[in-house]
């Protein structure tokens, strides 16, 4: 298990609310607790059964949006008027974003495409697992709003379509 990995589940953790995460692998063992105290801490415990402790607060300060992804918050923010006809397409999980189903495949869509209700938009890779993220909407897609590969969060908007 990489830390990219380990990182994300404790993210993944912290805001589903949960006391207490026990993981346990062939030669891999985590156990994630949280608590409404503010010293929250993670420990990792591996075959020699070495701890490490990893606060939730130095993770969530470590993770930081891409400067991509911050311009275009910004930019989000100052044409809200132009952006609220617009339907988001969300990230329904934590993990890394992916515009095409393998490198040497054709994207799912692109900017100007007209999707339909259950077409598949993008896949996010999550603890090795792929997931296809399905439209809820037909419309055209007016902006994609994360770069391919880039780490997502719950949650967050992915694509904004048209719905007219």
């Amino acid at each position: 298990m990489e830390l990219k990995e380990i990182q994300n589940l404790i993210k993944f953790v912290a805001k589903s609310g949960a006391n207490e995460v026990k993981l346990e692998m062939n030669d891999i063992k985590i156990t994630i607790k949280t608590g409404e105290v503010k010293s929250e801490t993670t420990i990792i415990q591996q075959p020699t059964q070495t701890q490490f402790p990893i606060s939730v607060q130095e993770q969530q300060v470590a993770a930081t949006l891409p400067p991509a992804q911050a311009e275009s918050s910004a930019v989000g923010n100052d044409s809200s008027d132009e952006s609220s006809k617009y339907i988001e397409i969300k990230s329904p999980i934590i993990g890394t974003f992916y515009r095409k189903p393998s490198p040497d495949k054709p994207l799912f869509i692109n900017v100007g495409d007209t999707i339909n209700i259950g077409d598949t938009v993008c896949i996010i890779e999550a603890m090795k697992l792929f997931n296809e993220v399905e439209s809820e909407v037909s419309g055209k897609i007016v902006k994609i709003l994360v770069e391919d590969s880039t780490p997502v969060e719950f949650d967050q908007p992915l694509f904004l379509v048209d719905p007219s």
